[in-house]
Parts: C-alpha cells; sequence; structure tokens
C-alpha cells in the first residue's frame, strides 16, 4: 500500500493528571502509525488538570508539529474531552486512547486490521484484565447496566481504545448533553461495529478518575439521559401492583361475602400502605431523574469550554 492510499489519522488523548507518560506516549504513537497512516496528528485535550499536564502537552506541541493541545475550563469529564477531541480532528480515521499508556500503542495496528471496508467502528477490549479485582467487577457491572438500559446499540465490549471513521463525528453536531457519551453517540452513527482483544498494560502514571461511585453514576446517567428502561420498569411495577391491588380488595370482599367477616390487624394495613407509598415513590423518583435531564439540557449548560489552544495554524 503507498503513501497516496493511507488514510490521514487523528489520535484523540483525554489528559488528566498524566504528565509523566505523555512524552513516551507521542513517540510510540508516532512510530506505530508511521506506516499505517499518511498523516498522524495527536490532539491532547487538557480536561482541567491541576498538576503541570498543560505545560507538557504545549512543551510537545512546540517540539513535535503532529502534536495538537485544547485546555478546557475545568475539568468537564472524559467524554466530554473526547467530544471536544473528535470534533477537532481533521484525519480520515479518529483513534481515542487513555494518556496513562494502558492502551499500548504497539496495538493499533490490531484495530487498523479490523477496520474493514465494512467496518466503521472498532473497539479493543483486554484479553486479559490489568486492574484490580474490585475495579474489574465494577466496570463489567455497570456495562450491563448500560446494555440493559440502553439496549445493543453500544457495543458490550466498547472501551476507551477506539478507532472510527471521522464521518460519524457528524452524530454529535447537534449534542448539547452535558452528560454526553461518545460510545452512545456513536452508536447513532453506525451499527457496523466491531471489537477486538488487545493487549492492555498497567497503567504507567496518574491515578483513574472512575471510583465505583463516579462508575454506577455514569451508567445511571446514561440509562437516563439516552435510553428509557426506567421508565418502562415503573410502569410495568405500576401494573402490578395495581394487580396486587385488586387481589387485595377482592380478598376482603370474598371474607366479607361469604364468611361475614372483615380482614383485621394493624400490620396488613400498613403493610399494604408500605408497598403502595413505596412503589409511588420510587416513580417519582425516576421522573424526577428524567426531568432533571430535561431541566440541564434547557439551562443551555455547555458541553464542554476551551480556555486555550495549541498547535493550530491560526487560520485553522
Amino acid at each position: 500500500m503507498t503513501a497516496s492510499v493511507l488514510p490521514s489519522l487523528s489520535v484523540v488523548v483525554p489528559a488528566y493528571r498524566s504528565p509523566t507518560t505523555l512524552a513516551q506516549l507521542v513517540q510510540k504513537v508516532l512510530d506505530e502509525t508511521a506506516s499505517l497512516a499518511s498523516t498522524t496528528e495527536i490532539i491532547f485535550v487538557d480536561d482541567g488538570s491541576p498538576d503541570d499536564t498543560w505545560e507538557r502537552v504545549t512543551a510537545l506541541s512546540r517540539a513535535h508539529p503532529e502534536v495538537r493541545a485544547l485546555r478546557l475550563s475545568r475539568n468537564y469529564g472524559q467524554h466530554n474531552a473526547l467530544l471536544a477531541g473528535v470534533r477537532a480532528a481533521t484525519g480520515d480515521l479518529v483513534l481515542t486512547m487513555d494518556d496513562d499508556m494502558q492502551n499500548p500503542p504497539d496495538q493499533i495496528p490490531v484495530l487498523f486490521a479490523a477496520l474493514a471496508a465494512d467496518i466503521d467502528l472498532v473497539y479493543g477490549y483486554a484479553e486479559s484484565e490489568q486492574q484490580s479485582a474490585f475495579r474489574n467487577v465494577a466496570s463489567r457491572s455497570t456495562k450491563r447496566m448500560m446494555r440493559a438500559g440502553m439496549g445493543d446499540a453500544v457495543n458490550p465490549r466498547h472501551s476507551a481504545f477506539r478507532l472510527f471513521r471521522r464521518r460519524l463525528v457528524g452524530a454529535a453536531a447537534g449534542v448539547r448533553d452535558p452528560f454526553v457519551s461518545l460510545d452512545v453517540v456513536l452508536s447513532w452513527a453506525t451499527a457496523r461495529q466491531a471489537a477486538v482483544p488487545v493487549r492492555f498494560d498497567v497503567r504507567s502514571g496518574g491515578v483513574s478518575g472512575y471510583t465505583f461511585n463516579k462508575l454506577v453514576r455514569h451508567a445511571l446517567n446514561m440509562i437516563t439521559g439516552f435510553g428509557v428502561l426506567p421508565l418502562r420498569i415503573v410502569s410495568w411495577l405500576g401494573f402490578a401492583l395495581s394487580l396486587v391491588g385488586f387481589a387485595l380488595a377482592g380478598y376482603v370482599v370474598v371474607r366479607f361475602l361469604f364468611f361475614g367477616t372483615s380482614v383485621q390487624g394493624f400490620t396488613f394495613l400498613a403493610a399494604a400502605i408500605n408497598v403502595f407509598a413505596g412503589a409511588q415513590l420510587l416513580s417519582i423518583g425516576v421522573l424526577g431523574e428524567y426531568l432533571g435531564r430535561v431541566h440541564f439540557r434547557s439551562m443551555g449548560r455547555p458541553v464542554y469550554l476551551v480556555a486555550g489552544r495549541e498547535g493550530w495554524n491560526d487560520s485553522e
């Protein structure tokens, strides 16, 4: 394959508290993609990192013409930072990866090999987990929650190591949701997806910002922000409890008509009230979550705000 038919590539890397790994990442990415792409640009998105990450990426952009950098005004989250980066990408293909060397650059050719003519999006998933057992269970559990809530649209083996055609970014043109998910956005654009096993390495630097609570919160945000499963569960719960109510009413009537007695006991009455009151509060809570999403979207809260750019020409 000659250089003239090779695609151009944009590598988008959200950066947060990982200044020590970035120089190594740049060199390895450029080495691995030299034979895969006609040109490679590396876009670092500093997601409001409180350390010297921005100084490191700006220094790299001055040392390497292939490196560009965006600085967000505060910490918006990984997917918001990814959206900022992929919108700025200019390559035919877009590759996203973590900044901590868990996604080894020498596995990039595996993703390229899997991106066949009939495939638009390839995920690289870990052939063996390199995180703690607790974190692995938490990650798998939240992915199952998202899959249960959103169906088959999102690839069950989605990860931060993705390669996709840049035209898919058009699906994000109208996104104004502060709880954005790049994987959901990509699922809107194509169903032609694939996932391949790749090697994941142990984190070289930095600390993961995804605690168990944040993973669960992210899954719930995605389910209530892009799916209706909780509303359907509440509907079925209301239907089931209405049947229970009719059954209890029938039981009381039958006891009175055929046996001349009524149902006695405060415990029975209190239990019935608790069941129905609990169902009502659950329903109100679910509806409140959806109304909250509508409220945040109507506020016009920005998905991200770029505070600085480095490595681009003035005309770009």
